[in-house]
């Protein structure tokens, strides 16, 4: 099974590809004059970006260096203990609905500290992986076409983030729990 597994991901990427470069040829679209009319469709978005991720870069840098991260953490804390989500975990979580790139340094730091096999290294590796970066989509995916009323899509997205800090918490306790049953 491992075998074909690997096999798998060794072809699907390119086999895609092909499938799509020989049905459009099939069609009779031109294959190359799309693709370069969407790269540069491509290229025009990514320079309407630019300031939606420059503001929130900006904004993310004065939230650390003014104290407000571990202000917000040392408030939450008592939040955290109740579901058993260890407080240095926290600075890594709030960072995730604001940066990817953030919370991934602040979580390489938390694994380097305490290992990939502590509790804290786990819950962080799965709350990244499970959290989305709810402002930054806001600010430049949203920005960027132009909606300036998100609505409810701020309160939505850090209660989905929310739910998968919880959810990751308390996978990783059942796991931690099934091992311990195993042994």
């Amino acid at each position: 099974m491992t075998h074909v597994l690997e096999v798998i991901s060794i072809w699907a990427i390119p086999l895609v590809v092909a499938a799509v470069a020989l049905y459009a040829i099939f069609k009779r679209v031109p294959v190359y004059t799309s693709f370069t009319t969407g790269a540069k469709e491509g290229f025009s978005t990514a320079v309407m970006i630019i300031p939606y991720l420059t503001a929130m870069l900006c904004a993310i840098g004065m939230f650390r260096a003014s104290g407000a991260m571990d202000w917000l953490c040392d408030i939450l804390a008592p939040l955290t203990n109740l579901i058993d989500l260890p407080s240095e975990v926290l600075p890594m979580a709030i960072m995730r609905s604001f940066s990817g790139g953030a919370a991934e340094g602040l979580m390489a730091d938390l694994l380097a500290q305490y290992g990939t096999q502590s509790q804290i290294g786990r819950i962080a590796s799965v709350a990244l992986g499970s959290t989305e970066t709810t402002f930054y989509v806001v600010a430049v995916y949203f920005g960027s076409v132009g909606v300036s009323n998100t609505r409810h899509s701020i309160a939505a997205g850090l209660l989905g983030d929310l739910a998968s800090l919880i959810a990751a918490t308390v996978i990783v306790k059942i796991g931690r729990a099934s091992c311990r049953e195993r042994v």
